[in-house]
């Protein structure tokens, strides 16, 4: 499939995502979400691909937002269903994906750049990265699901506090209220990312898939019970398998 606003690179059993708008910072229009929904989907189905990488063009900004121009004038009915249609096309789907996704974030992540490096499995940022929601200087909130996953990250407290002061807080302090995972220099980004990619791509696609489950489900009420049927069903898959004979037998899994 071809694109107009991101590009698909292929390395090993990685596939890296970049957003590629520089003329707008990466901004987030329709057309470059439905394209990151179409590459997900792909990526779903690939069997070369263990894990995907998001990160943005250039080295000023991941995603620096949302592309205002595209709903300045919605009104209530236009405006629920941008942010219906953009949580389920996209970032629930990043969320749920079967395979891990890790954001590489790059410079700015504000609005529903952060809310899309939050809907990823794992998150690293360069050292210049800035990252904030300042939807309330519109008069807005966050609507691609940046209510709900920063404080599942970060705490209430802290949560309310960026989002009621919209400011924007440098990757270190990211780092230090578990926003994100590391902290690296921009030359370091991308290579220690897929260095991570890499080490994850060698474990059970099966195992992680159905981690990514029980993981999302930690803050349910079914969280527990998620995890002993995901536990059960693993035994009798090709992976486990595979796994345990190759533990009894002191040499590296094949999966």
């Amino acid at each position: 499939m071809s694109y107009e606003n991101i590009l698909i690179n292929h390395e090993d059993r990685t596939t890296i995502i970049t957003i590629n708008r520089p003329q707008s910072l990466n901004a987030l229009n329709a057309k470059t979400i439905m394209e990151l929904s179409n590459a997900l989907d792909e990526i779903s189905k690939d069997t070369n691909c263990r894990v995907a990488i998001i990160t943005g063009s250039g080295e000023k900004s991941f995603v620096a937002g949302a592309d205002i121009k595209e709903f300045s004038d919605f009104g209530t009915s236009a405006a629920e269903e941008l942010a219906r249609n953009g949580q389920n096309i996209l970032f629930n789907k990043i969320e749920n994906l079967n395979k891990p996704v890790i954001a590489a974030v790059n410079g700015f992540a504000l609005g529903g750049g952060l809310e899309l490096a939050m809907a990823c499995h794992i998150r690293y940022a360069s050292d210049n990265a800035r990252l904030g929601l300042p939807e309330v200087t519109l008069g807005l909130i966050p609507g691609y699901g940046g209510t709900q996953r920063l404080p599942k990250l970060v705490g209430k407290g802290l949560a309310n506090e960026l989002i009621f002061s919209a400011k924007m807080i440098p990757a270190q302090r990211a780092k230090e209220i578990g926003l994100v995972n590391d902290v690296l220099t921009l030359e370091e980004l991308l290579p220690k990312t897929k260095e991570l990619a890499k080490q994850i791509a060698q474990n059970s696609p099966m195992g992680i898939t159905k981690a990514i489950e029980a993981v999302n489900q930690s803050d349910s009420s079914t969280g527990f019970e998620t995890e002993i049927k995901a536990f059960g069903e693993l035994f009798e898959m090709d992976d486990k398998k595979e796994g345990v004979a190759a533990f009894l037998e002191k040499r590296k899994p094949s999966f």
